[in-house]
């Protein structure tokens, strides 16, 4: 299944759209949660959403 996960700034401005792929909605969870890490953007709002429209990872 694909995943996407978006991280924007406060101010709206995107900083990451990134689409990835795993096998269920746990593993895109941990992916998602590294990209966040591995681009240090934890502190931003993202959303991680599955090619269903489910949503997987969300921070406001």
């Amino acid at each position: 299944m694909v995943y996407k996960l978006t991280v924007f700034r406060s101010n709206g401005e995107k900083l990451l759209d990134k689409s990835f792929e795993a096998h269920n909605d746990e593993d895109a969870k941990k992916r998602g949660q590294q990209l966040l890490y591995e681009h240090a953007y934890e502190g931003y709002t993202y959303r991680c959403t599955s090619s269903l429209g489910k949503l997987i990872l969300f921070h406001a």
